[in-house]
């Protein structure tokens, strides 16, 4: 459900291998004659999306304008799904949702979010929506990527960092020059994502929306509440950020709880030192990793066939790292690391394995496009704000090593295509300031958007209550769905306020025993 992490592997490894509106701005509503006046065909969900099909799901696509500053102009194609609510007699209204990313294609993600609903789900339509240009809605492609170009026997982090800005520069100019999508680029923002959501919710006769996003469709949510506040039913966003932050300065604020998380693994690593033998110490498994990565910054290791330097080795702990539930699993891949480093011949464990086979995938390269679009067409603010001199980024990239030595070469040198991306964002961020009433949900110990973020979101959003669940996970509701305890103190909040519209009285923390083991 969570699309974050695998859209973040999409855009570090693209580059590894080879002003704002004020508080009180609203814009139109969709155009008389659009969305609201629209009559949409239903009818079977695609082929492929056969969990919609078999609950009974229609699909249809909704019509909306490239620019909403151009209403009567090019049109696009919205793909919606829907499972109209069981419970008529109590229907409450639609229920929308946002699996993250950006880049995560969403027309079953509603619908997957049913098992956590529980009886809730009966009270409404539960609307799973693409987000343009993804998905089934008018979606962009970029010209094919070639094969990547894998490191040699020799490297250094400087010759990595090199060969990560020529690919994120290839990356731009296969995405610019491919068909119109020099037309259709500028129009990929949040906020137009927004608007599309109204469009959506006027084009199926519904006065307001209710909503539930993770991660970036939390601040997804966010917007539209700022965007929209009259049309804001019952809204939830889990995994926030910092409204007052760009993209690149998210992801860099990120390597000091990621540090934190390595140190708290380390520590559940040196206890069970007689399976994994990385240490008997929390410094002493540390020590492990920093040697592992200081091998790589020379020589890649080379395993299953393949060779991986010091970026992408970065890159695959941080990926199981943000949930505690995955520390097993860490620690056997950093043992199958530190064998191969040594030389030994090594037959991955399952769960490097996937990686490595995601890493060797053809179409890797091309899976984060979804991601990118959206990073680079918004103008702050929840998904832009990218420098564009590459020596921005080795320069903090350096720099962090001192205090970030595991993961902030990573956090700070992830240069984004956006460098030179050679078309301007239509609009800036949005800012944030307003009394609609919004459930909040953050993890402490969140280490891919730190818990300080959310809580300056929550300042901003005065109407909100905060949901607090002291665990190391992104996202908090609904982490049953993808197989790690749930919380069910945070889950008991989110369903209550969609059954009955009342915020807690005060915000809430889970005690640690709530979390189920």
């Amino acid at each position: 459900m969570r699309v974050a992490p695998a859209v973040t592997i999409g855009l570090g490894l693209v580059g590894l291998l080879a002003g704002a509106v004020p508080a009180t701005a609203s814009p139109a509503p969709p155009p008389v004659g659009s969305a609201q006046h629209q009559r949409l065909d239903w009818r079977a969900c695609p082929a492929e999306q056969k969990e919609l099909n078999e609950a009974g799901a229609q699909c249809a696509h909704v019509t909306v304008p490239l620019d909403y500053a151009r209403p009567d102009g090019r049109t696009i194609q919205l793909a919606i799904s829907r499972v109209k609510a069981k419970n008529r007699s109590e229907r409450r209204g639609i229920l929308l949702s946002n699996p993250g990313g950006p880049g995560g294609a969403g027309l079953a993600t509603t619908l997957a979010l049913r098992p956590a609903l529980k009886d809730v789900a009966d009270r409404y339509d539960l609307i799973g929506f693409d987000p343009r240009f993804l998905g089934d809605s008018s979606p962009i492609a970029c010209a094919p990527a070639g094969p990547p170009t894998p490191p040699g026997p020799k490297t250094s982090a400087r010759k990595d960092f090199e060969a990560s800005v020529r690919s994120a520069r290839d990356q731009a100019r296969r995405c610019r020059e491919h068909g119109d999508n020099a037309e259709l680029l500028p129009h990929a923002s949040t906020r137009n994502v927004a608007r599309d959501m109204d469009a959506i919710r006027a084009a199926l006769g519904e006065r307001e929306l209710s909503y539930y996003g993770v991660s970036y469709g939390a601040d997804l949510g966010a917007v539209y509440t700022q965007m929209f506040p009259r049309r804001t039913d019952r809204m939830v966003i889990d995994s926030s950020t910092d409204p007052a932050a760009t993209q690149y300065e998210l992801f860099r604020r990120s390597g000091e709880p990621l540090e934190k998380s390595l140190d708290e693994w380390a520590g559940w690593a040196a206890r069970h030192h007689g399976t994994y033998r990385l240490g008997r110490t929390a410094a002493q498994v540390r020590a492990t990793v920093r040697r592992l990565l200081d091998r790589a910054e020379r020589r890649p290791v080379g395993i299953a066939g393949q060779r991986l330097n010091a970026p992408v080795l970065r890159l695959i702990l941080k990926q199981p790292i943000q949930h505690q539930e995955n520390d097993p699993a860490l620690a056997a891949i950093v043992r199958d690391l530190v064998d191969a480093a040594a030389g030994k011949p090594v037959e991955p464990g399952p769960e490097l394995a996937a990686m490595l086979e995601l890493l060797s995938s053809p179409e890797l390269a091309d899976s984060f496009v979804g991601g990118a679009v959206f990073m680079c067409g918004d103008g702050g603010w929840p998904a832009g704000g990218w420098p564009a001199d590459p020596e921005t980024y080795w320069r903090n990239s350096v720099r962090s090593r001192a205090t970030q030595p595991v993961f902030g070469p990573y956090v700070n040198g992830m240069i984004a295509p956006c460098a030179f991306w050679g078309a301007e964002p239509r609009e800036p961020g949005t800012r944030i300031g307003n009394s609609v009433p919004v459930l909040m949900l953050q993890a402490r110990r969140d280490n891919n958007v730190p818990y300080e973020g959310g809580l300056a979101l929550h300042r901003k959003l005065t109407g909100s209550r905060l949901v607090t669940a002291d665990i190391r996970a992104h996202g908090v509701y609904g982490r049953g769905l993808d197989g790690y305890r749930p919380v069910p103190c945070a889950e008991r909040a989110v369903n209550d306020y969609l059954r009955g519209g009342d915020l807690p009285a005060t915000d809430v923390t889970c005690a640690a025993t709530e979390v189920t083991r």
